[in-house]
């Protein structure tokens, strides 16, 4: 079976994105079997890997089968393949799927019976989830059972974690489960003050506890993904490669 990894916080702008493609992109480079779940409507991970064009296809697609547990196509037919490992795209009608699955039957399960279907194709499934808490990042949290955290290294991050904590903790006690925290990949890491101070709270809350990664700014990262790749398969190297490697070394140790 696939260990399944739910990339997520609430927080908008943490670079979650780019984090889920550079990791499977990691795992991918040291031969594992890698599906990528874009579960955020806005559809960045989708756009971040070149397929913009099949954000606006029609069914079968995501939503359609988030939307109905009884939807006729099957997971397969929502896989797309991309150079370095494979991909279910976002969809435009999943911005519609919050308020579609308020009080639906088995709302907050469905991605892990959409998954159940094709996880032993796969060594590793990282669900790229939407910037906010609600059906959908639950169904993620529920379905993997695995976070890792992306988190800014600026003060706005103390308040995104707890919350997120609080709803994992919910989710537990709701569902009688487990989600178990991996990591915590502090992102977009500047050499300034606030940053410094945001590490060592980072160490100081979660060291000991979790790993914790730092990645930097690199222009390099911003140009793999204008070229719909990770950075393992662009053409321009980055000091930053070693810490996605890093990362892949670590849940290599979960599966």
């Amino acid at each position: 079976m696939a260990v399944k990894i739910a990339v997520t916080n609430q927080k908008g702008g943490v670079g979650k994105t780019t984090v889920t493609i550079n990791v499977a992109g990691a795992l991918a480079a040291q031969g594992r079997k890698v599906l990528l779940v874009d579960l955020d409507p806005q559809g960045h991970a989708t756009e971040g890997l070149g397929l913009t064009e099949i954000y606006d296809e029609t069914e079968p697609h995501l939503a359609s089968r988030l939307q109905d547990l009884n939807a006729p196509h099957s997971a397969d037919e929502l896989i797309y393949s991309h150079n370095e490992f494979d991909l279910i795209s976002s969809n435009v009608d999943m911005f519609m799927l919050e308020s579609e699955l308020t009080g639906a039957m088995r709302a907050r399960q469905r991605l892990r019976l959409v998954l159940e279907e094709i996880e032993e194709d796969y060594e590793f499934i990282l669900v790229d989830c939407p910037p906010s808490l609600g059906h959908l990042t639950d169904n993620a949290l529920l379905a993997c059972r695995n976070v890792l955290i992306p988190a800014l290294a600026e003060g706005t991050s103390i308040r995104a974690l707890e919350i997120l904590y609080d709803q994992v903790e919910s989710l537990e006690q709701g569902y009688d489960t487990e989600i178990t925290e991996l990591g915590l990949v502090a992102n977009r890491v500047e050499n300034d003050g606030e940053a410094e101070d945001m590490m060592e709270w980072f160490e100081g809350t979660f060291g000991g506890q979790l790993p914790i990664w730092e990645v930097r700014k690199r222009v390099a990262l911003k140009r793999a993904w204008s070229s719909g790749v990770s950075i393992f398969d662009h053409d321009e190297s980055s000091d930053m490669e070693t810490v996605f490697e890093d990362i892949a070394v670590h849940l290599e140790g979960v599966a």
